[in-house]
């Protein structure tokens, strides 16, 4: 099924523009017995491929496999994708959000957080500090929105969404903000804070986490501190060389699977200026195998040593900063003045530190979600989160399993099947590969 939308109220020219810019999609649930086919077809543009992808990822749409093409002025991909739970997408609504949704990705700007402050955080992680961000908003009286914080290598970056307390209304009064800025900063640097805290408000209306990738960055986390770095971590493996003949860097990139794991890839290299022109994706089992071929935004190839090395640094931190480690509680419970403070320092007290931590409000309920460890980075002791549990209301605080992303069921022996655990795929015949997956030669070999 193949969609097209198009606004009103455009004269010819623009109406003729608009059909040439916007993408065309199809979803396809026949072809293939356990995954769904998305197949998207756009005009190419810089960025146009982490639009597709935060489209699928932010509905925890699981990719499979992933075939693009974007040489010349045309992208092409195919997704093959299950839900969470590695089932074939069957909900109408869900089919028909997602042909919409890519169908107006080159149209598509706000982030959804309007009407709300954004506070940009980035300082030295310790255990408890969350408890202090949280306890100094309530005593300013920032209500909570929404918030997503992330962690590595001993750095803490957050994006937090507030409103006033009193009038659920957008804090706007400069001299407040100021306020709210000059409290957080010292709490976020710490007694022995090396590097220096930021604390900034923020108008913009970049994607959430896109935007944390890029506050990480530009906070240096990708230089490893052998003092703060994890013990626990699966390290993904990333290479980069140069096909000369063609002009392309060719990234490599073999580690653990996990939902969101591509984006969180294509996003880091968008962001540091490089745009990709083919790519392989294959995530079978628990792994992921996944071959990009990249240039400069001003077409020319990684030129350096040092270059190719900072790529390597960027695309572990990248895959590292949202690997969750710890056990993960879930919060679920009737929203309210201080909650987060309360919920944190009663974390901070029982020795645990968080690692992760996503807060949502709606309807008047709080669902938050923490990965915690304890303050060395090891799995808690049980006891101590039963602890926790007790004081914080057993029917509120739950010990969650995370869901099940590698079924049994999950497609097995289908035609172009990405590469292993080596490079399988010459460089000659990759673009071949991706034109056959695409559907558009016959054979590539």
């Amino acid at each position: 099924m193949a969609m097209e939308w198009q606004p009103t109220s455009l004269n010819e020219f623009d109406k003729l523009r608009f059909r040439m810019d916007t993408p065309r999609v199809a979803i396809d649930n026949a072809v293939c017995p356990n995954v769904t086919l998305v197949k998207v077809d756009s005009a190419r543009k810089h960025g146009i491929l982490l639009e597709a992808v935060q489209v699928l990822t932010d509905l925890n749409v699981s990719i499979k496999k992933a075939y693009i093409s974007s040489d010349g002025r045309w992208f092409m991909a195919v997704f093959h994708v299950t839900d969470i739970n590695g089932n074939k997408l069957k909900d109408e609504n869900v089919i028909s959000y997602i042909e919409q949704s890519l169908g107006s990705i080159h149209y598509t700007k706000s982030c959804g957080y309007e009407g709300h402050t954004a506070l940009e955080l980035t300082g030295t992680d310790r255990v408890g500090l969350l408890s202090e961000v949280f306890a100094v908003l309530a005593d300013l009286q920032c209500n909570v929105v929404d918030a997503k914080v992330w962690t590595h290598n001993g750095r803490i970056a957050s994006l937090i969404y507030v409103k006033d307390c009193d009038s659920g209304c957008q804090i706007e009064d400069s001299e407040r903000i100021r306020r709210i800025e000059s409290k957080l900063r010292p709490v976020l640097k710490g007694d022995n804070g090396i590097r220096s805290a930021k604390t900034t408000v923020s108008m913009a209306v970049t994607h959430t986490e896109r935007r944390l990738h890029q506050m990480m960055f530009d906070d240096r986390d990708y230089e490893r501190n052998p003092s703060t770095s994890s013990m626990n971590h699966d390290v993904p493996e990333v290479t980069v060389q140069n096909w000369t003949e063609r002009g392309y860097s060719v990234v490599y990139v073999q580690c653990k699977d996990r939902p969101k794991l591509l984006f969180d890839v294509v996003c880091t290299l968008t962001d540091m200026g490089y745009a990709v022109f083919h790519a392989t994706i294959d995530a079978q089992g628990n792994r992921a195998s996944m071959e990009f071929y990249i240039k400069h935004t001003d077409g020319t190839p990684i030129s350096s040593d040092a270059e190719r090395q900072r790529v390597v640094q960027c695309l572990r931190a990248a895959i590292l900063r949202r690997a969750s480690e710890g056990v993960r509680l879930e919060l679920y419970t009737e929203d309210r003045p201080c909650l987060l403070a309360q919920v944190t320092r009663t974390f901070r007290e029982n020795g645990l530190n968080v690692t992760m931590a996503e807060i949502s409000t709606s309807g008047g309920m709080a669902l938050n979600i923490f990965y915690v460890t304890d303050a060395e980075g090891y799995p808690s002791d049980p006891k101590t989160i039963q602890a926790v549990r007790e004081k914080i209301g057993l029917s509120h605080l739950k010990v969650k399993e995370l869901p099940l992303i590698y079924p049994q069921n999950a497609e097995r022996n289908e035609p172009g099947g990405g590469v292993g655990g080596t490079m399988l795929l010459s460089l000659g015949s990759l673009v071949r590969k991706n034109l056959y997956n695409l559907g558009l030669i016959r054979s590539y070999s």
